[in-house]
């Protein structure tokens, strides 16, 4: 009797060591994986400018004629100091059906929320629903000026854009946002660099910069 519960104590014991170990593993992972990127690039894709590329999938509510889509969020993104972040951190499970909806309003379709959160979110450090209220707080508290969403399209200097975004947010560094382009030197992206906390910081060189003399903007829908 003495031996069998000597045995039954050394299993529990193993089975406590093994949870705690698996634990410490876990919470080592998620501290890695937020810890490994420098800081956070917030990304909006112009949307008549990704409608009017020849490739890609084009969902009506982005691309649709009346709906008047300019600036969309395109992810959150964890980036190095002077290489891209890390991405696909391990598994994601779905998003949530009400999160989902919510962000609705900030991405346009439910196949790229799903993408980002595998592709980026898992890399962040936080849960679905943290990395998601992240999006929504950094992309509430970026303004962009009205004149950039125009239903009569423009062209404009790369360097001009940024300008207007900062001097549009008072609290942005200089170098706090930069620009992407398509091969045929329409508007890409804008990425607007965020610290950790959302404060937004000058870029580190792994933001990429557009590097055309003048980036065209497409009408707004």
């Amino acid at each position: 009797m003495y031996r069998m519960l000597s045995r039954i104590a050394v299993v529990i014991a193993l089975v406590s060591i093994a949870t705690v170990s698996i634990q410490a593993r876990s919470k080592k992972s998620k501290t890695r994986a937020q810890s490994s990127f420098a800081y956070y690039m917030l990304v909006l894709s112009y949307a008549p400018d990704f409608c009017d590329q020849k490739s890609g999938v084009k969902d009506p509510r982005e691309c649709g004629t009346g709906r008047h889509v300019g600036f969309v969020v395109h992810g959150l993104w964890p980036q190095g100091e002077t290489t891209r972040g890390p991405e696909n951190c391990g598994s994601a499970s779905p998003v949530s059906q009400s999160t989902v909806q919510a962000m609705l309003h900030y991405i346009p379709t439910e196949s790229l929320i799903q993408h980002e959160w595998k592709a980026h979110g898992t890399c962040s450090g936080l849960t679905s629903d943290n990395y998601f209220a992240a999006v929504k707080k950094a992309r509430d508290s970026v303004k962009i000026p009205a004149e950039l969403e125009s239903t009569s399209g423009q062209s404009i200097a790369p360097a001009a854009l940024e300008a207007r975004i900062v001097a549009a947010n008072p609290s942005f560094p200089v170098k706090s946002v930069r620009t992407s382009c398509y091969p045929d030197k329409e508007l890409q992206e804008v990425r607007i660099c965020l610290n950790k906390d959302l404060s937004p910081r000058a870029c580190g060189s792994s933001a990429g910069e557009c590097s055309v003399p003048k980036v065209t903007l497409q009408p707004v829908r």
